[in-house]
């Protein structure tokens, strides 16, 4: 169909207003015409076989050639273990057994005793700390050295002691000369302090330093930023508040920081003295 006058003028109008405003060839295209079927070509020639590559001599390989689907997979079996035997336990001394039995853990070679726990866990309170010391190690209970008579101190100070609140460690085995653990050495120990957690069933939970709260929380930042504030740890389907603070040794090596760790105890007095807070 042959386009009259005054719609040719029309269209040219509307690609003007469209911002068409130069030619870019001597002759209109019809762009609707169907286009000529293109000439059949000769078919590819069939590819030549490669050559078989050299035989590579043994020997490590160059770094270029290291890819994540060439790495062999790093070994998990004792945190699969330690995954799987907490899981199973179904009562606080079935976990402190399973916890004295695991041999997924070299810490625990070197260590003396396994330190489970201190304390009432039915009190509802539970202080998690980092890992036993010495002193620790020796007696096979948390906080039994210097930071832990600070530690009494401190529970005192907000009308609490160790009948009125339980007390454990992220890691039940000392690590050597008091070093911090690895990596490693703690994720092998989370599934058992989850599940301890969950089988105690605190209404509150307060995390003494930036270890605890770190493998506790899962955060990255440090213990100066997060102390003091209220935050939440989930427990089956619900949530139970977490107020991470200054641990005692720490507030042995830097006395005028009592002050804040003063101030966290406070909130967390204030929190137990609210039967709807918790």
């Amino acid at each position: 169909m042959t386009a009259s006058g005054e719609e040719t003028l029309s269209a040219l109008a509307w690609l003007v207003e469209a911002g068409a405003d130069e030619a870019i060839g001597d002759a209109p295209v019809d762009r609707f015409v169907a286009r000529p079927a293109a000439p059949a070509r000769d078919p590819a020639p069939a590819p030549l076989p490669k050559a078989a590559a050299p035989m590579r001599p043994e020997g490590p390989r160059p770094l270029a050639q290291i890819t994540p689907s060439n790495v062999a997979p790093l070994a998990t079996d004792g945190f699969s273990s330690a995954l799987e035997i907490s899981a199973r336990c179904n009562s606080l001394a079935e976990l402190k057994a399973a916890l004295e039995s695991f041999d997924g853990s070299q810490l625990k070679k070197l260590a003396r005793n396994t330190v489970f726990a201190d304390g009432n866990p039915a009190s509802g309170v539970m202080f998690i700390g980092e890992a036993p010391g010495k002193d620790e190690d020796a007696a096979g209970l948390p906080f039994v050295g210097r930071a832990g008579k600070l530690l009494d101190r401190m529970l005192a100070a907000i009308n609490l002691d160790r009948t009125s609140a339980y007390i454990t460690n992220v890691m039940p085995w000392r690590p050597p000369d008091n070093r911090n653990p690895d990596p490693g050495e703690v994720a092998m120990c989370i599934p058992f302090l989850r599940r301890h957690i969950e089988l105690a069933q605190p209404r509150m939970l307060i995390l003494l330093g930036a270890v605890s709260a770190r493998h506790v929380l899962g955060l990255n930042d440090g213990i100066m930023k997060i102390r003091g504030r209220w935050l939440d740890y989930r427990i089956g389907t619900g949530m139970v508040p977490v107020m991470p603070t200054l641990h005692p040794a720490y507030l042995l090596r830097q006395p005028a920081h009592k002050k804040l760790a003063w101030r966290d105890l406070q909130a967390v007095a204030d929190k137990l003295d609210d039967p709807g807070a918790t």
